[in-house]
Formats: structure tokens, sequence, C-alpha cells
């Protein structure tokens, strides 16, 4: 079966969406286009580059996150360093040592930048938060006068996973002719977590619709639901205030729109109370996480009907067009 793939973010919980890609692999399912937000972007860059879901367990576990949490040691000094650095960087993270991992691996299947990838395989979802919309990574990049063919795959995975005050906003400089005439300070675009404005962006391929002579592509999302969800947060100070909100906004956006009008195509993975920015996780719960993404990833399969996918799906665009 060949389905268009969706990846929500959510940080550290993103070994449980390998895990979910492992169950649709044991169930015959490729990978038509492919699109993610956060965390969900690594997941679907990887695939895009070639990538198996028992590959990126490999990666994941492997990986220490921790080591993406690196700063200068000035920064380090009591709760004056990292407000410092937020106040000076906007993020207490740079968000280098990730772009720079995710670089790494894609260049081993010899991905670097898009251009070498099959055209429209492979979409990122980021915030433009200077001009406050939804930047879908390559495809809108000429809309501020850059060229997408030649921009880095982790440049772009880096901009999905830069959540906002916990790593630097990244910044894209506006060529001369979009530049000219503006002051230095307003040539500049920032660019943050896509999670902000949509962190299970279904409705990339939605357009796709329907194929000539009735052949339809499923769309799929694969999305982290969590225990933590609707709990509350206990609010110390400034910083657990700052991840209480960096929670509910990558936790709880969509999650109204998905329940209503998506849950048929929509895999719901449980998150075993794991937060966003858990990133001292340890080998054992990374385990189980990929353990759980397997087990709602046969479930949603193996109850798969491609006749109930098409009504609900033309029921939900009639619905939409309305």
């Amino acid at each position: 079966m060949l389905i268009n793939g969706v990846f929500q973010g959510g940080g550290v919980k993103g070994i449980s969406l390998a895990g979910a890609v492992k169950a649709a692999e044991l169930h015959g399912v490729r990978f038509n286009r492919l699109a993610g937000t956060s965390s969900g972007s690594i997941v679907a860059a990887l695939l895009a580059a070639g990538y198996t879901a028992d590959e990126m367990k490999d990666i994941i576990m492997g990986t220490s996150f921790t080591l993406f949490l690196k700063r200068a040691p000035i920064f380090n000094m009591g709760l004056i360093g990292p407000a410092l650095r937020v106040l000076i960087k906007k993020g207490l993270y740079s968000g280098e040592a990730l772009e720079n991992w995710i670089r790494k691996i894609l260049a081993a299947k010899g991905i670097r930048t898009f251009r070498d990838l099959e055209k429209g395989k492979l979409s990122i979802v980021a915030s433009d938060i200077t001009n406050g919309k939804i930047l879908v990574l390559p495809d809108d990049l000429g809309k501020l006068g850059l060229e997408s063919g030649s921009f880095e795959v982790a440049r772009a995975v880096r901009m999905s996973c830069s959540i906002p005050y916990f790593f630097d906003p990244v910044m894209l400089r506006l060529p001369s002719r979009k530049a000219m005439a503006r002051p230095f300070s307003d040539q500049f675009v920032y660019v943050v977590d896509g999670g902000m404005l949509s962190n299970l962006p279904l409705w990339l391929f939605d357009q796709d619709g329907p194929r000539p002579g009735g052949q339809l592509i499923p769309t799929v999302g694969f999305q982290m639901v969590g225990e933590t969800t609707g709990r509350p947060n206990r609010i110390k100070g400034p910083f657990t205030m700052l991840q209480a909100m960096v929670e509910t906004m990558l936790s709880a956006h969509d999650q109204r729109y998905i329940e209503q009008s998506k849950r048929f195509r929509t895999i719901k993975i449980p998150t075993l109370g794991v937060g966003t920015t858990q990133f001292d996780l340890g080998k054992e719960k990374s385990l189980q996480l990929f353990e759980s993404g397997v087990s709602a990833g046969h479930k949603f399969f193996g109850e798969w009907n491609a006749k109930d996918y098409e009504v609900q799906f033309l029921k939900y665009l009639q619905a939409f067009k309305a």
C-alpha cells in the first residue's frame, strides 16, 4: 500500500514515530510523499533519504540528546547565565549541534540539499515569526527570494525543530533584491518550530485529492498523544513557565481539529508521560516509546480498510468545501 506520511512534532518523543513506521513497514506500507514538523521533520527527512525504521531506531538509541544542549560556560552561571543567553541569543541553546547531527546522518545516504531528493518528496513545516506565516520548506523559500533546490535539508530540519526560547531561532537573510532599501535589521526573517502553527500538517497533501481514474493515495498522520496532555503544569519560576508554554504549544495545538475531523487517518501513539524537552531520556524509556509506536501502528494498519478511508476522506473534503 502506498501512502503519504505526515509526522507530528514532539521533541524527544520522536522515537515513537519510528516505531509506528516499523509497524507500517511490516504491513507492506510504502511512503509516497512525506511531511513533518519539529521531531517529525527528522523522521520524515530520514525516510525521504532512504532510512528504514530499524536504522532510525539504531541512530536515535545511539544518540545522547543532551549533546544538543551545549552552550558557552558564561551562559551556565546560575539563573543569570541562561537568562542572559535568552536575552542576547533568543534561546537557551543554539541548535547547531542538532543541525550538524542530522547533516551527518543525511550525508551518509548522499543527501545534502533538497535537490538531492525527488521533487515534492519531502515537506518540512516551520514558523516564520517575522511575517507571521507557516513556512513550508522548500516550496515557500521562493517567496523569500531564496533558491529552494540548493537549500540544505539539515538546515530546514533545524528550523522546524527550533523550539521557541529553548533553541535559537534560525535567521534567514533576504537576498539583495529583496533586502534593497530596507534597514539592516529588517533584512532578516526569524524562523522557529513549526509546531507553533501546525504540529500535524495533514492538510499539506489534501489538495492532491483523488487521482484521475479514481486512484487515491491516502494520507496518514502519525500523532503522539501523551498522558501529560491536559495535566496541570507546576509553575515555580521563569524556566518552568517557559517549559509549560512549550509543552502546551506543541502538545495541545491541532488537538480539537484532529479529534473532530481526522481520526480516521491518524495513528495515535501513546508517549508514556514523556515530556517534549526531556532530553535526558534513558535508553529503556526510549525503547518503550519505540514499542509504543509499533503497537499503535499495528493496531491502525491491522484495521485498515482502503474503501472506508476513501468514503471518510470524500466526506471530509465535502464538509471542508461547504
